[in-house]
């Protein structure tokens, strides 16, 4: 049998969870990200990283949350968890949505597939959102006589662009053969910039 995770997180230090404490339910073991901004993505916290980790060896049966924002820095990062939870066979348990579970006797739970494809729409709405905004901005901001593109003099060189951290984690999708179109999901990062990494790496 693999472990039972409970996985919470606050934003404050100050926090110290207090209401995590009413859950009388036993788990394996608690892993708590104190004091970590929900800005930071799931595979970037400590805890994360650990829960991450404890998955990818096969450890784990059961991830319990209290809401499902806890997953993720937006609905792009948590939905990527989720995946990677149900890629590796892990059932997750959500209390704030009546102990709603993502598997229900080893299959998908309908239900589930239900919300996670609603939250793909709204994130698909969200995204379309910023971009038309971005977009009327750039043009507002070009009409009343700015000038778009790096400002001369700070070019990016190419070793600097390489070494992000951002650029390491296309380098490695793109490794392990993901498509442009998974990445840029996945990280949340545009295609042109993955096609860019592509054409530095193999020239």
């Amino acid at each position: 049998m693999g472990l039972k995770i409970k996985y919470n997180r606050t934003s404050t230090i100050q926090q110290e969870g207090e209401r995590f404490k009413l859950d009388k339910d036993s788990y394996d073991l608690t892993l708590f990200d104190k004091g970590v901004s929900g800005k930071i993505p799931f595979s970037e916290r400590e805890k994360g990283r650990e829960l991450t980790q404890l998955v990818q060896n096969g450890e784990v049966d059961e991830v319990v949350v209290e809401e499902l924002s806890r997953l993720g820095r937006n609905t792009i990062d948590t939905l990527t968890t989720l995946k990677f939870f149900e890629e590796n066979g892990v059932n997750v348990v959500v209390k704030s949505m009546g102990n709603l579970q993502s598997m229900v006797n080893g299959k998908k739970n309908p239900i589930w597939n239900l919300i996670t494809s609603v939250m793909s729409s709204l994130y698909e709405l969200e995204r379309e959102n910023i971009l038309e905004r971005t977009e009327m901005g750039r043009k507002m901001y070009v009409m009343n006589g700015g000038k778009l593109g790096r400002k001369i003099g700070t070019t990016e060189s190419r070793n600097d662009f390489l070494k992000k951290e951002r650029t390491q984690k296309i380098i490695s999708l793109l490794d392990k053969g993901k498509s442009v179109r998974d990445i840029s999901s996945r990280l949340g990062v545009s295609p042109k910039t993955i096609v860019k990494v592509r054409k530095y790496v193999l020239e």
